[in-house]
């Protein structure tokens, strides 16, 4: 008698695109698994949360050795942007959750022409010490568009051979001042806001441009008004008061002042930091509506998914239809570990895309 095949789940009946259902369900369209167990329920299936728990769990097993090569593919570009956010996770015996952290890593050549495809890739950790990001990061040389996270400073601090280059974001620099001004009408914060504003007017003009043909703008056009920044900053410091929060903005981007020109110099870095932003907004909607991921275990299987599936729709990917493919070839084994590039979203999607035509024909 021949072995049967293999199944997703151990003894298990449900198929590979039901349990991908079920991930891109609660990680892609914010479901949780308690609301899918009472949408099931209406329709006469009674599944039990922890049993739709296991299959994610299982799929999640599957799918590690792809979620790794993206991951690595990510930190093995040039340049990274890199952010954190909270994941409440349970706390078995405390009666309570704590508080995890979500690291995002995630890479964008698209502003400036490059070779690279859009990925995002998320790591768990358990808490948000110096060494987390020094561990994901370990192998890293290159650009680093980040906020002013001190882990990350030390990290460059670290590097004796200035392998890795931080360029800071002038999106967190300019909310002290925007802040400032709001509540104050001050005309010193709106000075700031007025030449940052000019800056991404000339930012607009070039995005999609190759990255030397920005780099030459930048040094003609955004230069003049950076130094004339830098300049009128170095005056007000000693004029604002040391304890009005204007005077923190100014001394805050005088400190960062170095990451925050790097972009001068290099047509491939951004202003901001807005890449990795966008990539955390739809991990904040599925926290609002999960509330927190069930064990440690859980979350490093929500950073799993949500690499898989915001790389996807990064490339214009089906999710569904993408992780339904790539569980059913992973668990029949027809692609090796050796193969697993192929299953990469743009290179699935560039070997299927003739499949209709061959289908219709």
């Amino acid at each position: 008698m021949a072995t049967a095949p293999d199944r997703p789940v151990d003894g298990g009946m449900p198929t590979e695109a039901l349990i991908i259902h079920v991930v891109v369900s609660k990680f892609c369209d914010s479901l949780p698994l308690y609301r899918q167990a009472q949408m099931l329920a209406r329709q006469g299936v009674t599944l039990d949360r922890s049993t739709l728990a296991n299959w994610v769990g299982r799929a999640c097993w599957w799918l590690m050795p792809l979620y790794e090569l993206v991951l690595s593919t990510v930190l093995a570009s040039p340049k990274v942007f890199a952010d954190d956010t909270t994941l409440p996770v349970l706390d078995p015996g405390r009666g309570q959750t704590k508080l995890g952290r979500l690291w995002c890593y995630a890479v964008d050549d698209r502003p400036w022409n490059g070779p690279g495809h859009p990925m995002a890739a998320y790591v768990y950790s358990e808490d948000r010490k110096n060494e987390r990001p020094a561990g994901h990061l370990a192998q890293f040389r290159g650009v680093m568009q980040v906020d002013g996270y001190d882990g990350f400073k030390r990290l460059a601090e670290n590097r004796s051979d200035a392998s890795v280059t931080l360029a800071f974001c002038w999106v967190h620099m300019r909310r002290y001042f925007h802040t400032f001004f709001v509540s104050t009408k001050s005309p010193l914060a709106a000075e700031v806001l007025a030449k940052i504003r000019e800056l991404y007017i000339i930012e607009a003009e070039i995005r999609g441009h190759p990255a030397e043909h920005r780099r030459e703008i930048r040094q003609q056009r955004s230069r003049p008004i950076v130094e004339a920044l830098h300049d009128w900053l170095q005056v007000q410091v000693g004029r604002v008061p040391a304890f009005f929060d204007l005077a923190k903005a100014i001394r805050y981007t005088i400190r960062h002042w170095p990451g925050l020109v790097v972009f001068l110099d290099d047509g491939r870095v951004e202003m901001d930091t807005n890449v990795v932003e966008r990539a955390i907004r739809p991990h904040t909607l599925i926290r609002k509506n999960a509330l927190f991921a069930g064990s440690d275990g859980g979350a490093r299987h929500w950073a799993l998914a949500m690499t898989l599936i915001q790389t996807a729709k990064l490339n214009g990917v089906d999710p569904m239809a993408w992780l339904t493919d790539v569980l059913e070839r992973t668990v029949s084994g027809r692609t090796k570990t050796h193969e697993l590039y192929k299953l990469l979203p743009w290179n699935w999607a560039a070997a299927n895309a003739s499949k209709p035509a061959e289908l219709a024909a």
